[in-house]
């Protein structure tokens, strides 16, 4: 079982530091679900629940040592967020993610990014780099704080943010969209250290070669920025993959070595002669 455990922060001693005390209040469902949803989300993310696993309601409510309502609302959040999918009779199932879905996505990001960017790089205003200098900052501070949710907004607030001048209307839209559906790509494929130092590295170059004037480096960066965040991806399905194969190798043999111990021992018959016979 797990139990979670909130503190506030101690700072009525002006002579010693600030302390973390438990906190004593019961808390409302909504701060419980709060902090179910970041627990749920760390677990899938990190794979302790893997793709097209089944995450039942009362199970987790046992763990979490809550009611079964927390539970349900976090379930919905995540849902919202695209870490899972709620299904009739089947209740809440993790997301799974396929090569052809994330190909399909990031081939129409790398064709059709590169070209908005071309055209709304050398129409940024000076107001324009200070909005987006603050996206990145806001995007630096969430990876600070961990706050899962808002990486995947932040991402496309930036991206959407770099081609606000590209005059093409309906390309704009095909974009807001696929940057809506990466959305859960990004947070997946960031849940990592080096992805997460990788993306403050490249937003900032990337955001310096257009300051700079260098619309066309700027686009070439740009696809290979999309790209890695492919080939990360690709690499974590992978992975994913080889460790539901493993599962299943250790399962097969845990049930093989079981029915070997059970199984009945060959019965001994004894013979007109006395001899014993098998």
């Amino acid at each position: 079982k797990r139990e979670l455990i909130f503190y506030t922060i101690d700072t009525s001693s002006p002579n010693d530091p600030p302390r973390l005390l438990p906190l004593k209040t019961r808390l409302g469902h909504r701060t419980l679900s709060a902090a179910i949803v970041e627990q749920l989300r760390r677990d899938i993310l990190d794979g302790t629940y893997a793709a097209g696993e089944q995450l039942r309601q009362d199970a987790l409510a046992a763990s979490f040592q809550v009611s079964r309502i927390p539970v349900r609302e976090a379930l919905f959040q995540l849902e919202a967020e695209g870490l899972v999918l709620i299904a009739p009779h089947k209740g809440a199932i993790v997301s799974a993610f396929s090569l052809e879905e994330i190909d399909d996505v990031f081939d129409l990001r790398v064709l059709l990014e590169p070209r908005m960017l071309a055209q709304s790089a050398p129409l940024l205003t000076a107001q324009d780099y200070a909005e987006i200098s603050a996206l990145d900052a806001a995007f630096a501070s969430a990876i600070a704080a961990q706050d899962v949710a808002q990486w995947g907004q932040l991402n496309a607030r930036f991206h959407l943010a770099l081609y606000r001048h590209a005059r093409q209307p309906r390309t704009l839209a095909i974009v807001t969209s696929l940057l809506q559906t990466s959305d859960r790509f990004t947070r997946l494929q960031m849940n990592r250290a080096p992805a997460l130092d990788r993306a403050e590295r490249e937003h900032r170059h990337l955001l310096r070669l257009c300051s700079q004037g260098k619309v066309p480096q700027a686009c070439e960066y740009l696809e290979a920025h999309i790209e890695k965040v492919r080939q990360d991806l690709h690499a974590l399905l992978k992975r994913d993959a080889q460790a539901r194969t493993t599962r299943r190798q250790a399962s097969s043999e845990r049930r093989a070595r079981v029915g070997k111990t059970s199984a009945p021992s060959p019965t001994r018959r004894v013979g007109s002669g006395g001899a014993a016979s098998s």
